[in-house]
C-alpha cells in the first residue's frame, strides 16, 4: 500500500502536542493548588515510519488494520516520584470527558519476566481537523522515574541485541529492576515526609512553586 505518511501521520502529531499541553497543565493545576502532583514529567511521541513498518511485520498487522491494531503510533509518557502517583494519574484519566480509557495494562503489579514496570492506557481520542473530527488511539506510559530510568536502559540495549540478551546481561538487568523497585517501596514509605519537605523547600525561602512544568531533557524517539 502506497500511504502517503505525512497526511496519515498529521492528526496523531496533533494528539500528542494537545495530550502534553492537558497532561501538564494538570500538574500546573495541582502545583497552583499547593497539592503534591503525581504527574512530574510528560513527554510525548509519534511513532517513526520505519518503526511503525517493522512493527506491523513483527506483530502481522496489515495496512487496512493499522490504526485499530498499532496501539502506541501516539505515545505519551507520564513520569511519577511514587508508585501510589501511578494509580492516581490512571483514576484521573478515567474522570476526564474529553478521552475514553480502552484497555489497560498493569505492569507495575504484574511486572514482566524481564523486570519491566509501567503501567499502560490506551486511550479513544478526538481531533479536530479541518474537515471533521477524527478519533484516534494514543498509549500512555505511566512509570515512576526510578522504573523510567531502567526502562530507558533496557530500551537502548535490546536495540544492541534485538531482544536476544546474553545470560548473564539479563541477569543484571533483573537484578537492577528489583534494586530500583526497592528504591520506590522506600521512598512510599517516607513519601509524607518527602512531600512535606519538598513543600518547606519550595516556601521556606519565599519561593513560589514553578509555574512550569519541567521539560524531560528529551523527548522520546522510539
Amino acid at each position: 500500500m502506497d500511504r502517503d505518511w505525512d497526511t496519515f501521520l498529521m492528526p496523531y502529531t496533533q494528539a500528542v502536542e494537545e495530550l502534553k499541553i492537558k497532561f501538564r497543565g494538570m500538574r500546573k493545576q495541582f502545583l497552583q493548588a499547593n497539592e503534591h502532583t503525581p504527574i512530574e514529567f510528560v513527554t510525548g511521541r509519534v511513532k517513526p515510519i520505519d518503526s511503525i513498518k517493522e512493527k506491523q511485520v513483527r506483530r502481522f498487522i496489515s495496512d487496512e488494520l493499522l490504526e485499530q491494531d498499532m496501539q502506541d503510533i501516539a505515545g505519551l509518557r507520564i513520569q511519577c516520584q511514587f508508585v501510589e502517583d501511578i494509580y492516581q494519574v490512571v483514576d484521573l484519566l478515567h474522570q476526564r470527558t474529553d478521552m475514553k480509557v480502552v484497555e489497560e495494562r498493569d505492569y507495575v503489579t504484574n511486572v514482566k519476566p524481564s523486570g519491566y514496570r509501567s503501567y499502560h492506557v490506551v486511550i479513544d481520542y478526538p481531533v479536530q481537523l479541518v474537515h471533521g473530527e477524527k478519533r484516534l488511539l494514543a498509549e500512555i506510559q505511566i512509570r515512576t522515574m526510578s522504573m523510567n530510568f531502567w526502562a530507558t536502559i533496557e530500551h537502548s540495549l535490546n536495540y544492541k541485541y534485538q531482544g536476544e540478551f546474553p545470560d548473564e546481561l539479563k541477569a543484571r538487568l533483573k537484578r537492577a529492576a528489583e534494586a530500583s523497585f526497592l528504591l520506590d517501596t522506600e521512598m512510599s514509605e517516607i513519601r509524607e515526609e518527602i512531600q512535606e519537605a519538598q513543600q518547606l523547600f519550595s516556601y521556606g525561602k519565599g519561593q513560589n512553586i514553578p509555574q512550569t512544568p519541567p521539560e524531560d531533557p528529551k523527548e522520546d524517539k522510539d
